[in-house]
């Protein structure tokens, strides 16, 4: 998608310097990604946060290599 965006000089040089992108389109790009990589993971943590994982009673880590041995 093109798109036109009025972005400050020094914004663009920090990103391309902190991105080490091979332009300025490949540094945004990067930077968009990794900022869209950390917002996912914060909402991943507070979806567990508010229904944290629950391990059935009797679970253990040596029943479960065993059921992982019967293949």
């Amino acid at each position: 998608m093109k798109v036109t965006a009025i972005i400050p000089d020094e914004i663009i040089r920090d990103v391309q310097k902190f991105t080490e992108g091979k332009n300025i389109t490949d540094s945004l790009i990067r930077a968009l990604n990794d900022w869209l990589y950390t917002k996912r993971i914060e909402f991943l943590n507070k979806e567990v946060s508010k229904n944290p994982v629950r391990f059935k009673e009797g679970f253990t880590a040596e029943g479960i290599r065993k059921l992982n041995k019967r293949i």
